[in-house]
């Protein structure tokens, strides 16, 4: 899937690298979700990252709400088709997130082996950034998972998702489609079984 240039303005950008927890050069300075204050250095991976600025003309885009039953079609950068509805009957995990977001890229091994050792649950990577396919393939090579991987455009990402306002950012559906959770920030592999089992519905581990 080709992904349109991103273009940041200079003080947009100096001002998103200055507040960003995970920046494209892994520097280590305060995250903050744009919603609150700035808050005291935090050890990396511990907060999300703020996403990629949109264009003033998209600001309605940014406050829209999840659907309860998302549509959700990508092209994975295999060139393979991924339609959300054809995964009914399993839980599935929807994780935004990119390659310059430390948090990201730390908890991408234990979603991979969450995708790989419970069959009831899969994983999708939706990466949120400019990036081209080649150079999300080259990334893959050093950090491999199991689950497909999908480039969105940043300008016109998935209507039935709130645009993402910093990353990672997770999303847990359940069997019939609905969103079971929504988890802003890092997550592990317990937390994620943890919903499923408080969800008491089909496919949730035996206790």
């Amino acid at each position: 899937m080709r992904v349109r240039p991103l273009y940041i303005p200079c003080l947009a950008l100096t001002a998103l690298l200055a507040l960003s927890g995970c920046r494209p050069d892994g520097g280590d300075a305060p995250a903050t979700t744009g919603d609150t204050p700035a808050q005291p250095a935090a050890p990396a991976g511990d907060a999300p990252a703020p996403a990629p600025p949109m264009a003033a003309d998209e600001a309605g885009a940014a406050a829209s709400a999840d659907a309860e039953v998302p549509v959700l079609e990508v092209t994975t950068i295999d060139g393979v088709p991924y339609r959300l509805a054809d995964h009914r009957g399993r839980w599935v995990v929807v994780n935004f997130w990119a390659t310059w977001c430390a948090p990201c890229i730390k908890e991408m091994p234990e979603l991979s082996a969450l995708d790989a050792m419970r069959e009831h649950i899969e994983v999708v990577g939706l990466a949120y950034e400019d990036i081209a396919v080649d150079d999300m393939r080259a990334f893959l090579d050093k950090h491999p998972v199991v689950y497909p991987v999908a480039i969105l455009d940043v300008y016109d990402p998935p209507k039935d998702f709130a645009t993402p306002r910093g990353l990672p950012l997770t999303y847990l559906i359940a069997p019939d489609g609905r969103v079971a959770r929504k988890f802003l920030g890092p997550v592990t592999a317990s937390e994620i079984e943890a919903a499923i089992t408080a969800a008491g519905e089909p496919g949730a581990p035996a206790v």
